[in-house]
């Protein structure tokens, strides 16, 4: 842009992310830096992994679409989902909130059910261990994860091999035709209409369900690492998207089966949460997971051998 200074909006998230990255400070600790589902630090006796994710009201959600108990429960289920695509069990979360002051404390008290009701169901034994209240403009939720590797070797997006086949646990697609359902029923003149939203719930449980209260399929990740998986990572951007990660990180290039997949749509929908694993072509493929491709020689995404314009999927700068 001519005269203007660089915003990032004009670069989206990557971009911006690969110009922060080398001005970071490095810590004496990290084993495995910024750029993957988590940073993984030494610590006396072992390794943990640390990831930490923003919700924002507005960007991420609406409230009126999304209750009190959504918001919790998403933002705990998609930092159990980053811990679990490094093979790691999660054992802690650490939550801030803001809000303004003028929001009801039993809406509060609902995001923390949202985030009991999450982890008992999908991480038994992980909780909130601390975190943080402060006020705001509008609702923003800050969550760190930490878990536990229990001799598991972590599994990062680098280690795809031409051969290996690639396999996703957890449904494609379901939390984009959720969010879209809600946009067009329950949005209206950019009010939303709760009753709408639980007559939604009710037609339509399992979309819905997708978009504001996901189930990542946590312990298909350590699984996933047991069974000797080359690479993984949380399908949180959309498919095409998040399998261009690890071909780039470990480059190769990931040859897609559509007819696997399902769909078009499952292709490019964003906040799935599945969890997307390579494995060596005798691996024996853990229960859970299905076959969707192969990693080939190449770079980035084909899909039945041709290329893909992933466009689609979720960057929080793209209008």
């Amino acid at each position: 842009m001519s005269g203007s200074a660089e915003t990032i909006g004009d670069l989206g998230e990557g971009a911006t992310l690969a110009r922060i990255f080398p001005l970071l400070p490095e810590s004496s600790r990290t084993i495995l830096g910024p750029g993957d589902d988590c940073a993984i630090v030494d610590v006396p006796g072992g390794r943990v992994p640390l990831t930490t994710d923003l919700m924002i009201e507005g960007p991420d959600f609406i409230i009126g679409l999304s209750t009190g108990y959504d918001i919790g429960w998403k933002a705990c289920a998609t930092n159990l989902a980053d811990i679990a695509a490094m093979g790691a069990t999660p054992t802690a979360l650490v939550v801030g909130l803001a809000a303004p002051s003028t929001t009801a404390v039993t809406f509060v008290e609902n995001i923390a059910r949202g985030f009991h009701d999450a982890a008992k169901l999908l991480a038994p034994g992980c909780g909130v261990v601390g975190g943080d209240l402060s006020r705001g403009p509008v609702v923003m939720l800050a969550v760190t994860a930490t878990g536990d590797f229990d001799g598991v070797t972590p599994v990062t997006r680098a280690g795809a091999q031409i051969g290996h086949l690639v396999a996703v646990a957890g449904q494609l697609g379901g939390a984009k035709r959720g969010l879209d359902l809600l946009l067009e029923h329950a949005l209206v003149d950019g009010q939303p209409n709760p009753a709408a939203v639980d007559e939604l719930w009710a037609a339509h449980p399992a979309d819905i369900g997708a978009q504001l209260r996901p189930e990542p399929p946590i312990a298909a990740g350590r699984a996933a690492a047991l069974a000797g998986a080359s690479a993984m990572m949380d399908v949180s951007d959309g498919l095409v998207l998040d399998a261009r990660r690890i071909a780039t990180a470990s480059g190769v290039a990931i040859d897609l089966d559509l007819a696997a997949i399902g769909s078009l749509e499952a292709l490019t929908g964003g906040e799935d949460h599945a969890m997307l694993a390579c494995f060596p072509p005798l691996a024996t493929i853990p229960p859970g997971f299905r076959v969707i491709g192969r990693v080939a020689s190449g770079e980035g995404v084909v899909v039945d051998g041709a290329p893909f314009d992933a466009r689609g999927g979720w960057d929080p700068f793209a209008d």
